[in-house]
């Protein structure tokens, strides 16, 4: 199955997988950057991609944003895009210099955006990991069999193209495994974010569909009633956390600003420390860890996977000696940092 290759709908109404950002970061500059001498701070970009859409996402973020504000001496303007490709592009042409994006985004900033990966998100039970999960209306007799038995009987919304746990994860361990190709295995193949997708499942307009155990705490907090009419028939192995990234090419003070920021925030004690504590469960995270390139390998190899899965597709034959090299070698550094 090749998975760029899908045809994607989308839902009357429907706003893709949605960011919210921070507009423009200028640097203090301690000397020239860019050929650039002496630029005072001015906004600071910071994206979010939030598979629960700007309009959930936004007024719990906005609490964080702000104190960041204050914690590295720049005002910060939220700043729109409509898809994961969007926002990784935005931080390319250098319109967004640091933010929060989820693993497979992140690892195309990394590799397009010339960017660095400097926190991860915990949860607010310690994990450091979540996991992709199919869901159905409770009640309506949908199992995993018979969806997998496909037929085109159910519809079928899956996440952003560029969604680790919405598209990838799914893909990877659920559907290439099989043999099977969404496109020809449900009635309607729509694309949206998990908030939109539980919604329609809930609603019956949709049968089955992907989100994350996080989307899902997020909907029981919010939505306690909708949430009850939402059903589980399939969960993944554990997906590295979203995190924190930031542009290599920052002034490495703005960047250490950051990287502090994120790493004491809601950490120590007094009435300060606490408050910001109830931000992050807001948040459903219960602190930001150290994080570095390594942490995203997994995901890494969710997506040579699908790389040697399309290239074995197309009988291409360098490229299925490419990914088959990739996997290799992420999967002997992986044996080489267990214990």
């Amino acid at each position: 199955m090749i998975l760029s290759g899908w045809t994607r709908h989308n839902g009357n109404g429907a706003a893709a997988v949605v960011a919210l950002a921070l507009s423009g970061l200028a640097l203090a500059a301690c000397g020239e950057r860019d050929g650039v001498s002496g630029k005072s701070a001015e906004t600071i970009s910071f994206s979010i991609l939030s598979a629960q859409g700007q309009a959930s996402a936004g007024p719990l973020w906005q609490p964080l944003l702000d104190d960041m504000s204050k914690a590295i001496g720049a005002p910060v303007e939220p700043h729109f895009a409509s898809t994961y490709a969007a926002l990784v592009e935005d931080m390319k042409r250098g319109q967004v210099q640091a933010g929060w994006f989820s693993a497979q985004p992140a690892i195309d900033a990394i590799r397009d955006a010339d960017a660095e990966l400097i926190a991860r998100t915990v949860s607010p039970d310690g994990l450091e990991s979540y996991r992709a999960t199919l869901i159905v209306k409770a009640g309506s007799g949908i199992t995993l069999e018979s969806v997998m038995a496909c037929g085109r009987r159910y519809s079928f919304g899956i996440g952003d193209a560029q969604s680790t746990s919405g598209t990838l994860a799914p893909v990877t361990w659920l559907f290439n495994p099989r043999g099977i190709d969404p496109e020809r295995c449900f009635s309607t193949v729509r694309s949206n974010n998990h908030e939109r997708n539980a919604f329609e499942v809930a609603s019956g307009v949709l049968d089955v569909a992907t989100s994350n155990t996080v989307s899902a705490a997020a909907l029981r907090a919010q939505n306690p009633t909708l949430a009850e009419q939402i059903q589980v028939i399939w969960q993944s192995p554990p997906i590295p956390e979203g995190g924190i990234v930031v542009r290599e090419d920052l002034d490495p003070a703005i960047k250490e600003k950051i990287r502090s920021f994120f790493l004491t925030y809601g950490q120590g004690n007094g009435v300060e420390a606490e408050r910001q504590r109830q931000v992050l469960a807001g948040l459903r995270y219960s602190r930001f860890n150290a994080a570095d390139d390594d942490y995203l390998d997994p995901v890494r190899e969710m997506m040579a996977d699908q790389r040697l899965t399309a290239a074995r597709a197309a009988r291409d034959a360098e490229g299925v000696a490419a990914a088959e090299q990739e996997l290799q070698s992420l999967r002997a550094k992986r044996r080489e940092v267990q214990p």
